[in-house]
């Protein structure tokens, strides 16, 4: 089965997933009570159609991005209003294109890449993501294509897209830390690292030289150019919509209380004090493990960046005081890269861990599902599930980080590509 697998035949039939669940998807919209597209996308369209007449998308009540996404999709009113859904489908295949790239350039071969990307082209889960119309595709594609730019050592082209990333999102800022690790000069460039002398004033030198190359070239680049992408757009954005797109698009994130039920532990205490100031003080309180797992995981694992951001995105999105199943799409997209380099085989402890995975949210949505169409006061039970997923997560996030190989960002070139091709290979024996 796998021998069939080519990169070329993983694109393609994960573009046809697309387009059938996609064309499926309209027949439900038409036919069926339940609709399939997602409610975002009506957001999306609604603040569309008032930036094309002029107005300002935050007229649409939650709408909650920036207006460059209600400006991209201004032609689901002047050209059809399934252009976006398109849009985000040929976002979720470039992000499979990429992931294929990647994982060739750290060593693997083409069948062993399309094997992997797989997981993320053929992934019915991930399809209905795109092409229900969650924009969650256009941010991952941005994301990793940053990534693969720096990988191949293009860090103006990389700063630029990340600058891209954080203002569609500001999510992806956290990736900023191990970004700046692997940017060290020893192993951005190697081949330069200071050579080792015994002339007079070496030991002065080698103190200065180590405080100078915390901020070199690249780093500094890094900043420089992100930083101004990032601030040109939101003067830009300022510019045209003034408080209003600050405070939708980002302070509305940093105090924001959700009274829906979620896949958070927060989302019961958070909805019980709703009208008082303890449910703010409880959503500030929430950032606290939040950002101290994040900026560990970046410090730990900065030398694998691949590495780095999945387990900080997973972690992430875990202490979140809002989640979804859109947000699982931010950590799913690098685990076709990062999992070549598991030692767990998959039939055993890693169809174990995605058992436990599945299993944490279906007694989650089993709970969900009385509430809504029963009408059962679940709400103590909805909580034990969330708590349920909580744990299920750190299980299945300690799981992983116990059983990975760390592989340095730029260390799949000459011996050290043998030593990742050598491990792939046993990966898949």
């Amino acid at each position: 089965m796998l021998r069939l697998l080519t990169a070329y035949r993983v694109s393609v039939g994960g573009l046809l997933l697309r387009v059938c669940m996609l064309l499926y998807g309209l027949w439900q919209d038409a036919h069926m009570t339940v609709k399939y597209t997602d409610i975002d996308y009506s957001v999306f369209t609604d603040a569309a159609r008032f930036v094309w007449t002029g107005n300002s998308p935050y007229q649409r009540s939650t709408y909650r991005y920036t207006p460059l996404l209600a400006w991209m999709l201004t032609p689901n009113i002047w050209l059809h209003p399934t252009f976006g859904k398109w849009l985000f489908v040929a976002c979720d295949c470039v992000v499979g294109v990429l992931i294929i790239l990647i994982i060739k350039a750290r060593g693997a071969s083409d069948k062993t890449a399309a094997a992997y990307a797989a997981l993320w082209l053929l992934n019915p889960q991930v399809a209905t993501i795109s092409t229900r119309g969650s924009a969650e595709s256009l941010v991952c594609a941005v994301v990793m294509a940053s990534l693969y730019a720096f990988q191949q050592k293009r860090a103006v082209g990389g700063s630029i897209l990340f600058g891209i990333a954080v203002h569609l999102k500001i999510y992806p800022i956290i990736y900023a830390l191990p970004i700046l690790v692997v940017l060290d000069g020893s192993l951005f460039w190697p081949k330069k690292k200071l050579q080792k002398s015994n002339t007079p004033g070496t030991r002065e030198r080698t103190s200065w030289n180590t405080i100078a190359g915390m901020f070199n070239r690249d780093r500094l680049c890094f900043f420089v150019v992100s930083a101004a992408v990032f601030l040109s757009l939101n003067m830009l954005m300022y510019n045209v919509y003034g408080d209003e797109f600050l405070e939708e698009t980002y302070l509305y994130h940093i105090v924001r209380k959700d009274h829906r039920h979620n896949y958070s532990m927060w989302f019961l205490p958070i909805y019980l004090r709703f009208s008082s100031s303890e449910s703010l003080a409880m959503g500030f309180l929430s950032f606290i493990p939040q950002l101290a797992v994040v900026v560990m995981l970046g410090v730990s694992f900065g030398t694998d960046l691949y590495f780095a951001v999945f387990a900080q995105t997973f972690g992430f999105v875990a202490y979140n005081k809002v989640c979804t199943a859109q947000y699982f799409m931010w950590y799913i997209c690098f685990l076709p890269i990062i999992w070549p380099f598991n030692t767990q085989k998959f039939i055993f402890k890693g169809a174990l861990v995605v058992g436990v995975w599945f299993g944490s949210q279906a007694v989650y949505l089993q709970q969900a599902y009385k509430l809504e169409f029963l009408g059962e006061n679940t709400f103590n039970l909805l909580w034990l599930a969330s708590m349920v997923i909580f744990i299920a997560n750190n299980l299945i996030l300690s799981q992983i980080i116990a059983s990975q190989r760390i592989v340095p960002f730029f260390g799949a070139t000459g011996g050290r590509q043998g030593q990742a091709q050598a491990q792939i290979a046993k990966k898949n024996q």
